[in-house]
């Protein structure tokens, strides 16, 4: 691993809730999905979708699954998958198995490297995190239960408490709370456990989808200063679509049509600004509480629960100084909805569908030696 801090632009096309539907994809470097490939996750919805990112020309191909993915999710189709399929019952090891694809990474609540390795490529590397999970809402895989008050912090999940605090990319089905989760009802439904994870982590990009109104991109600074309220947000910049009577949805956080991500992916014991020294397209293993030290999500500063959450001098032991120290260069995270599916069922006057959204970041260069 070099110690050189280059950069170089990586482009990464974004897509969520496409349902069983093959839309055309741009060109990128990267392809990540964020669940909800099919309707009900059958056999035969899996084999073509799976099909159809097989085919697809990218480097790398990360996929999580979504509520809809049934089948993904073995203990939960175990209890329930009789009422969605009981005239032609599915086997969830068959269905798992059709991402044994080399293009395919996919991931089940868990972290993988990427490095891109193509001579054409850009040479660079990230660390990702991949979720299926959202708060539960109807029978649907892959849930679990979230309080209706998003200030009953002690009974929010400490699901996302394994994400890694060096992780540069976080896709999950579910969107983080008030950040591309807006219903048509205009009602926030994302998860707040996990914004106030990515406040803790603050990756360069976190992509998610299952809000399908929610379509769009955010760009959101974190407060690091605050002492006194946990979990602060300085900014939030909203993304106006440029795909709008043009051929590609761009964000661009490069600082060439806007302003650059103000995120170096700084983080303890790095090389520079580089993921470490990882295999190409390599999922670990489930991440476990050994791999990120364990934290509980909400803490109430009053009630002595910790310091989780709060900014200030990293030095100081009044901050949270695990997501601080080492790590002040990451201030902003762009968030990404992808979702495809813009019509509902039942699509009176036809399917109607969102483009995908592209992202163009800049990434370290892993080989020193590539031009």
């Amino acid at each position: 691993m070099a110690s050189s801090t280059r950069k170089r632009r990586t482009r990464i096309v974004c897509i969520s809730d496409t349902h069983n539907c093959t839309v055309k994809l741009p060109k990128g470097d990267v392809l990540i999905h964020a669940g909800d490939l099919t309707n009900q996750g059958s056999y035969s919805e899996l084999s073509k979708t799976i099909a159809w990112l097989e085919k697809a020309d990218f480097e790398t191909k990360i996929v999580v699954a979504g509520n809809h993915d049934i089948t993904l999710d073995s203990d939960f189709y175990a209890e329930h998958g009789m009422y969605f399929h009981n005239n032609s019952p599915q086997s969830p090891e068959e269905c798992l198995g059709l991402f044994a694809s080399s293009s395919i990474t996919y991931l089940h609540h868990e972290s993988a490297a990427i490095r891109l390795r193509s001579p054409t490529g850009p040479h660079t590397e990230f660390k990702v995190f991949g979720s299926p999970y959202s708060p539960r809402h109807g029978l649907w895989a892959f849930y679990y239960d979230a309080p209706k008050n998003h200030n009953n912090w002690s009974d929010l999940t400490s699901l996302w408490e394994l994400i890694p605090l060096d992780t540069d990319v976080v896709v999950t089905h579910t969107p983080p709370r008030t950040h591309c989760d807006e219903t048509d009802e205009r009602r926030a439904t994302g998860c707040e456990a996990l914004r106030q994870a990515l406040w803790r982590v603050r990756p360069q990009l976190a992509v998610c989808g299952h809000i399908h109104s929610g379509r769009g991109a955010e760009r959101v600074t974190w407060d690091l200063s605050c002492r006194n309220v946990a979990y602060q947000e300085e900014s939030v910049v909203r993304w106006q679509d440029p795909g709008q009577g043009n051929k590609t949805s761009l964000v661009d956080l490069t600082g060439r049509k806007a302003p650059s991500l103000a995120n170096d992916g700084s983080h303890p014991g790095r090389s520079g600004s580089s993921a470490g020294n990882v295999d190409a397209m390599t999922p670990s293993n489930p991440i476990t509480a050994a791999d990120s030290p364990p934290y509980t999500f909400g803490a109430d500063v009053e009630a002595g629960h910790g310091t989780l959450g709060l900014g200030g001098d990293p030095s100081s032991p009044r901050c949270d100084q695990a997501a601080l120290a080492g790590r002040m260069g990451r201030r902003e995270t762009c968030v990404v909805n992808a979702a495809i599916m813009k019509s509902r069922y039942p699509h009176i006057g036809g399917k109607q569908f969102y483009k995908p959204i592209v992202v163009d970041l800049d990434l370290p260069v892993w080989d020193d030696e590539s031009p």
